[in-house]
C-alpha cells in the first residue's frame, strides 16, 4: 500500500473514475466497494493518520445539490463560488460546469484536496476550481454563492457551520445546502427548493435510494 504522504497515489490505487449516479455528466474517482476502503482506512491506516475517506464517495446531499445546479445553471453562472467541505469536489465541479467564474473547493483533508484536483481535471474544469485546505469557518470569503452538502451529521460541527452560514447570508451571499435530512440540519432556517430520490451505497447509508433535498438558507 502506498504511504499516506502520497495522496494522489493512494487515490489512484484505490478508486476508479466512474459517472456519478444522479449526475452522470460528472465523473469522479470513487471507491468500487465502500466498505472495503472504509475498513482499510479505519483498521489499517489509523495508526498513520489517514482520515476517513469521505472524498471517495458521492454522498446523497452532494448528488442532489450537483443535480440542481446542473439543471439550473443560472444559479452559478458568472458567480464566484465556495464549495465548503467539498470532499470529492462533486458540487464544485457542477458549479464550474454551470458557468461559475471561479470556484474555491475547501476541505481540511489533504486527500480530499488531492481528489478535488484529480476530479476537476477529469471533468475539464481544473482551471476554474481552486482546491484549498484552509479552514473557512469564521471567515468571509470573496464569493457570491456558498454551497454546502452533507455537513450536518455531527452536532458541534453543524452548530459552527450553521452560525457561519447565517452570517454569510446576512452579508448578502446566497447559501444553498444539499442534505438528505440529517439529524442536525437547521430546518427552521431553510426553504426546500427541490427533492430527489438519489441512488446511494447501502454500505454508507440506511437505504439504496435516499430522498435528498436542496435547501436555501434564509434569515
Amino acid at each position: 500500500m502506498r504511504a499516506p504522504d502520497d495522496p494522489l497515489g493512494f487515490i489512484q490505487a484505490h478508486t476508479r473514475l466512474l459517472p456519478v449516479p444522479y449526475a452522470p455528466e460528472i465523473h469522479l474517482q470513487v471507491a468500487d466497494e465502500a466498505t472495503e476502503l472504509w475498513q482499510k482506512t479505519e483498521d489499517e491506516l489509523q495508526e498513520i493518520g489517514l482520515p476517513p475517506p469521505f472524498w471517495a464517495f458521492a454522498w446523497a446531499g452532494g448528488q442532489a445539490l450537483a443535480r440542481y445546479i446542473l439543471d439550473h445553471p443560472e444559479i452559478a453562472q458568472g458567480r464566484r463560488v465556495v464549495d465548503f467541505a467539498s470532499g470529492s469536489g462533486l458540487v464544485a465541479i457542477a458549479a464550474a460546469r454551470a458557468g461559475a467564474r471561479h470556484v474555491i473547493a475547501s476541505d481540511l483533508d489533504p486527500f480530499a484536496v488531492a481528489a478535488i484536483g484529480l476530479n476537476a481535471a477529469a471533468n475539464g474544469v481544473a482551471g476554474l476550481i481552486d482546491p484549498v485546505s484552509t479552514d473557512l469557518l469564521g471567515t468571509v470569503p470573496d464569493a457570491d454563492l456558498v454551497l454546502a452538502a452533507d455537513v450536518f451529521y455531527e452536532r458541534d460541527l453543524a452548530r459552527a457551520v450553521t452560525g457561519w452560514l447565517i452570517d454569510l447570508q446576512a452579508r448578502g451571499l446566497t447559501v444553498l445546502i444539499g442534505d438528505p435530512g440529517r439529524t442536525y440540519l437547521p430546518r427552521e432556517r431553510l426553504e426546500c427548493l427541490a427533492s430527489y430520490a438519489v441512488p446511494v451505497s447501502r454500505a454508507l447509508e440506511d437505504a439504496e435510494i435516499k430522498q435528498s433535498h436542496v435547501w436555501r438558507l434564509h434569515g
